[in-house]
């Protein structure tokens, strides 16, 4: 991989970004990239990024071999150096030439929504992956797959990656064969300016509630929605579901780049303007869901999808995860067969995972991890088992999504029994203070609650204190095998894992 001088002067003037420049020879080619001075730099462009950059760390990537550094002010005057007005956008654009533009040469599908986009993204990703075969990528929450060998699937580090990281991986992804990439797309990758640049060739919106809202993330619910809707924006091809709260913005937003013939509108109310699918529920069990979905136009006839489905996930919310992925791959003239088979064979880990107990219940393990996901989920739950009590381990994150909290202790109080508050990532958060954060928001006339910051014993205390007809949920974190905590990635087995082995001790199982 490669970049001329001259050429990123170009793209950065293209974009009317470029400030000034201090370049002794356009004509130089660089052969590496970065903006982390730890890396290797030789011969490299180096990118000045991020709030608490210094300028010592830009000194560390010259001694090393950097021979240019893109920023937004100058650090150093006897180095070449272009200075942008955005280095976060300049990041992406040059990322994307440095890597030969390998967006150009992958289908890309890619999803938003405050919940439900990892999992629409893996049911999208378990369909195409059957039509074909070894050729598809995928860039979610839980995993990042670019290629087709054991040692290209590995753990993300976030949902949308930093600009450079996802363009290397995509040019990973291309160089293994890779034709088509599904992926989650954040608001904080617009915020960020990780996309930027890229257009989409189907785009999806699936909803959005107050999220992400703190110091560290967006300062408004406002802030949120602008960034949510960029994607549907940077789409040729929209899907929407109707139910979405503010609707009109949303599809406001899918209006300015696409035609109504490339906008897909999907939801339950029938008497809801503009709908295209109308999906409804009719059978669910502990293992599945079976639902329909009838095209109510032309355009949606064409696409040939309409009819009963089976998801081999329960919960009505699921449903709507499902919609959406039948309407991507029907739009890629995937066979209806297929998307049946795929769908109702396709895993999400960590997401409604369940263990059959022998005497302590059932247990489900969700990364529910808002008030909107944790409600759908919790409310399902408890219409499918009015009688059961609802027994909630969860925590939330330390440095981010602030605004959670107090979600978290309305949803408990609403629909909950109990609950052990534990923790969650804490990053350089007191987790005690984030758990007592929680729980002083909580009405304890309805809802018995309890601190254990210890997080596998406080899934082992609410298995051991439960007994058969309990619904035991072990929220948030789902199949994430790390606590973030003080800027350290340190190992966890997973709630599932802690969950089978409590279950081994207490039950023999």
């Amino acid at each position: 991989m490669s970049l001329k001088v001259s050429k990123a002067i170009e793209i950065l003037k293209k974009h009317d970004l470029l400030v000034s420049s201090k370049v002794s020879d356009e004509d130089t080619t660089v052969t590496n990239i970065s903006y982390n001075s730890q890396e290797k730099q030789t011969n490299g462009i180096f990118f000045c990024k991020g709030n608490n950059f210094k300028a010592a760390y830009l000194k560390q990537a010259l001694d090393a071999g950097a021979v240019i550094y893109v920023a937004e002010k100058e650090f150093d005057d006897n180095a070449d150096n272009l200075i942008v007005s955005d280095v976060q956008k300049a990041l992406a654009l040059l990322s994307a030439a440095y890597f030969g533009n390998p967006e150009n040469d992958l289908f890309i599908v890619a999803f938003t929504g405050t919940k439900g986009k990892t999992t629409t993204s893996y049911f999208i990703y378990d369909i195409l992956k059957e039509i074909y075969p070894q050729k598809v990528a995928l860039f979610s929450t839980i995993d990042r797959v670019v290629g087709p060998k054991p040692e290209d699937k590995f753990k993300s580090d976030l949902t949308t990656p930093e600009s450079l990281d996802l363009f290397r991986d995509m040019r990973t992804a291309v160089d293994n064969g890779m034709t088509h990439l599904v992926m989650e797309v954040s608001s904080q990758a617009y915020k960020k300016n990780r996309v930027f640049g890229l257009t989409f060739d189907i785009g999806g919106f699936l909803n959005i509630t107050p999220d992400h809202i703190g110091p560290n993330e967006h300062p408004t619910y406002a802030d949120y929605l602008f960034c949510k809707k960029q994607l549907l924006i940077n789409s040729k091809i929209n899907i929407i579901n109707r139910d979405t709260n503010d609707f009109e913005t949303v599809y406001d937003a899918a209006k300015q780049t696409s035609s109504d013939d490339n906008i897909y509108l999907f939801g339950r109310d029938k008497t809801k303007d503009h709908l295209d699918f109308l999906l409804s529920s009719k059978e669910a069990t502990l293992k599945d869901s079976i639902f329909n979905i009838s095209a109510l136009n032309q355009k949606a006839e064409a696409l040939n999808i309409a009819g009963d489905y089976k998801l081999g996930l329960v919960g009505d919310f699921n449903e709507i995860n499902g919609t959406a992925a039948i309407i991507a791959t029907g739009l890629l003239d995937v066979p209806v067969s297929n998307i049946y088979d795929g769908l109702q064979g396709a895993h999400v880990p960590g997401r409604m995972e369940h263990i059959d107990t022998k005497s302590h219940g059932i247990i489900f393990i969700d990364y529910a991890h808002n008030y909107a996901s944790m409600k759908a989920l919790l409310g399902f739950l408890r219409n499918e088992y009015p009688d059961s009590k609802i027994k909630v381990v969860v925590g939330s994150p330390g440095d981010k999504g602030v605004s959670r909290r107090g979600g978290f202790s309305k949803v408990l109080t609403e629909l909950a029994d109990s609950a052990i508050l534990t923790t969650d990532d804490p990053g350089f958060e007191d987790p005690a203070d984030i758990c007592r954060q929680i729980d002083e928001k909580i009405d304890h006339s309805k809802v018995d609650t309890q601190i254990i910051l210890d997080r596998e014993q406080a899934i082992k205390t609410m298995i051991s204190d439960s007994q058969n007809g309990d619904i035991i949920v072990l929220a948030a974190k789902g199949d994430d095998p790390y606590q973030k905590t003080k800027g350290v990635d340190v190992p966890y087995p997973t709630d599932p894992v802690v969950a089978r082995n409590v279950l081994k001790d207490i039950e023999g199982e």
